[in-house]
């Protein structure tokens, strides 16, 4: 097991993963939700969401964000792979977007401390239109 990654030593039954919640794409606003203990080859897409959106919810410190429509889930990083020189999403790779709700986390390829971004599908059409951030002006 010394050898082994972490994405790898930690079985699928009990992976880590960080729900990057996004608020606004404009200005990079997001907050990580990191989930513990998640079964990836039982947990579905679409149970994925609604985990994501209950810690929402019902969670402190989350109030700024529920009124968010968040209905679109979409693979960010697995450990030890390249990350996306955006900050907040990977604005390439649309096959990445998790589109089936009833496919498991393991069939889409989740590992121990795989990242995914949440968000609501008609701001992130809108900002992959024109891409500029207004946080640096």
């Amino acid at each position: 097991m010394a050898d082994l990654t972490v994405n790898l030593a930690v079985p699928k039954t009990s992976a880590t993963l960080t729900v990057r919640i996004i608020k606004s794409f404009e200005f990079r606003t997001e907050k990580s939700l990191v989930l513990h203990n998640i079964n990836l080859e039982t947990t579905t897409v679409g149970q994925l969401k609604d985990i994501a959106r209950q810690a929402v919810q019902t969670q402190a410190g989350w109030k700024p964000y529920r009124t968010l429509v968040l209905d679109t889930l979409k693979l960010y990083t697995k450990a030890h792979g390249a990350k996306s020189t955006n900050l907040i999403i990977n604005l390439n790779h649309d096959d990445w977007i998790l589109s089936d709700d009833s496919k498991t986390l393991a069939d889409c390829d989740f590992e121990n401390e795989t990242e995914v971004s949440f968000f609501n599908r008609k701001m992130y059409e809108k900002f992959r239109a024109n891409p500029e951030t207004k946080w640096e002006s």
